[in-house]
């Protein structure tokens, strides 16, 4: 296809968020409408947002049946792709649930059948003993990815069949007989018969948040440290049921990760310092010393972002106008590599593209 982009160009589908999402989101619409033509936007370059400080992982589980069927569609795409394409930086990982034992017929009904949840009493070498009254529970269907490297690898295969704008913000929306305008940095305008909107936590942007104030979506901090310690070869993920938090073998990396949930709401994601507080590192380690005292001791740095929620803990995809020709994909809760294959194929639902006889999202 020809990528030259004069100001005034135009477009079928109009991606806005070059994430793990928006690539995906772009890739299902080509999939199934090869013949579409395409453009990703992004205000930043590829995957540097919300998708570049993400943990990448991927557990079987959901509170509500909604995000258990996302989370199951999107790991048998993850389980696929991996299968196909090995090369890709996605490792799948062994994973062990730490719970109350009281919590255990809970467990079955948040995890996935194919976790294939069974009781253990082999810890994890990192956990030396249980706080009395938890126990552990094995499963299967964990992976981590990570996702920076992989949605990049993603859009350098989609670059001759779609063009890419990084770089360029998206400053103002208008509807109009034949397509949004989407006013663009730089000068240019382009015109869109769809857009869709999966811009991660950046949702006050003045573009479009008169469109997604009504979502009830809002921005949480996230935070995770990274433990100075190298994992192992066996090592796997090690899930803090109750406390929602997770300790993660960065093995690409060399080292651990632990993630807890942070409870600092309604935050910008312009204006995030991305170092932890002293605050941050007290909070952490108080709850990772219940379990691995030793990791917790080597806590002294990590990542600081943000992502957006949906008001009732569900992603949102959604139209934003009554043509439908504007959707909004997101609020997936710090879960968007998780659910991001399943919310791609849905967001492309709505788009009412031409289906091509050829099979989607493979």
């Amino acid at each position: 296809m020809d990528t030259a982009a004069p100001a005034g160009a135009r477009s079928d589908v109009a991606v806005v968020g070059a994430g793990i999402l928006g690539v995906l989101v772009a890739r299902e619409v080509l999939a199934r409408a090869p013949a579409a033509t395409v453009t990703v936007l992004d205000r930043d370059m590829i995957g540097s947002g919300a998708t570049r400080r993400s943990a990448g992982l991927h557990f079987p589980r959901g509170a509500t049946e909604t995000v258990r069927s996302l989370a199951a569609e999107s790991e048998s795409f993850y389980a696929d792709l991996h299968t196909r394409r090995p090369d890709l930086p996605i490792h799948p990982l062994p994973m062990t649930v730490l719970a109350p034992e009281s919590a255990e017929e809970r467990l079955r009904e948040v995890y996935l059948p194919g976790a294939k949840l069974r009781r253990t009493t082999e810890l994890p070498p990192s956990v030396p003993e249980l706080p009395a009254g938890s126990g552990a529970w094995q499963g299967d269907g964990c992976q981590y990815a990570d996702v920076h490297a992989l949605t990049q690898q993603l859009a350098a295969e989609l670059r001759p069949r779609l063009l890419f704008r990084e770089g360029v913000a998206v400053t103002a929306l208008d509807a109009g007989p034949d397509g949004v305008r989407l006013t663009l940095t730089g000068g240019a305008s382009l015109t869109a018969g769809r857009v869709v909107l999966a811009p991660g936590p950046w949702l006050a942007e003045p573009a479009w948040r008169e469109l997604v104030t009504p979502l009830g979506a809002r921005v949480k901090k996230i935070v995770a440290l990274h433990v100075d310690v190298p994992p192992e070869p066996g090592d796997g993920a090690i899930v803090f049921q109750d406390e929602d938090a997770f300790l993660l073998p960065f093995h690409h990396r060399g080292h651990w990760l632990f993630s807890y949930t942070c409870r600092e709401w309604d935050v910008d994601p312009a204006h995030i310092d991305p170092a932890p507080t002293a605050g941050h590192l007290d909070e952490a380690r108080a709850l990772l010393t219940r379990y691995a005292p030793r990791l917790a001791d080597r806590c002294h740095s990590g990542r600081v972002f943000c992502d957006a929620y949906g008001p009732d803990g569900h992603p949102l995809v959604t139209p934003l106008t009554e043509d439908g020709r504007t959707v909004f994909a997101g609020a997936a809760g710090g879960s968007g590599y998780r659910l991001a294959p399943a919310l791609a194929a849905r967001t492309a639902d709505l788009l009412s593209l031409p289906v091509s006889p050829r099979k989607a999202t493979t």
